[in-house]
């Protein structure tokens, strides 16, 4: 399909030049694909508002008991096991209504501080600083990702780690892979990263190292 609109849109992660992308969905929904960090994004037009995203949010089934969901954070809550001992203090950005990956950790008896604009809306983590923060499906909800990732990198001590999960995108997704790419279909995904949006994370915000493979993200500052 041709482009319905011509002119391009600056990336909200590296404020580079984004060209149209495709346009999908009945409504439809216009994707936007960033020249620089390869991201693909919503048109903004169509991200979800506060209340909606809260009620999307509240028909998720997250029993912090039910052993699959704990399967499905365990990248995380490994390479936490692997990396922190439990006198380290974590904070779980983005917790939702059920936070497994806290509950896990708390379990064998690790301090995490929780946060979620909608659930656990308490503002004084900002306050702190952090061994290691858990982000689990939490940054493909990023309306701001470049303010999201500057502040979540000022709440780490030296040395902490940012662990994250999410499906990336490659650098060269067609836009039939695109149309076809379930982890879009969710209304408050709005924004899908690339190998070389990683990069230019770790390099703009000042970490020191970057892995990641299909199951976690580990940024160390």
């Amino acid at each position: 399909m041709e482009n319905p609109n011509s002119n391009s849109i600056q990336c909200s992660l590296c404020h580079g030049k984004a060209n149209w992308f495709c346009e999908f969905f009945r409504e439809p929904i216009d994707f936007y694909k960033c020249q620089n960090c390869k991201s693909i994004f919503k048109d903004k037009a169509h991200y979800p508002d506060f209340e909606f995203e809260k009620q999307r949010y509240l028909t998720h089934n997250n029993d912090v008991e039910d052993q699959q969901y704990q399967s499905f954070v365990s990248p995380i809550t490994d390479a936490v096991f692997n990396h922190y001992d439990s006198s380290k203090i974590g904070l779980d950005y983005g917790c939702g209504t059920g936070p497994v990956a806290a509950h896990v950790l708390k379990q064998k008896g690790y301090e995490v501080v929780l946060y979620d604009p909608f659930f656990y809306p308490d503002n004084s983590y900002a306050l702190k600083k952090f061994d290691f923060i858990i982000c689990c499906e939490v940054m493909e909800h990023f309306h701001k990702p470049y303010e999201e990732f500057k502040h979540l990198s000022s709440l780490l001590k030296e040395q902490g780690i940012l662990f994250c999960k999410t499906n990336l995108i490659s650098d060269s997704i067609s836009v039939d892979e695109f149309k076809n790419w379930y982890y879009k279909n969710d209304p408050t995904h709005v924004f899908f990263y690339s190998p070389t949006a990683l990069d230019f994370i770790k390099t703009e915000l000042g970490f020191q190292f970057l892995s990641f493979d299909e199951k976690l993200i580990t940024f160390r500052s």
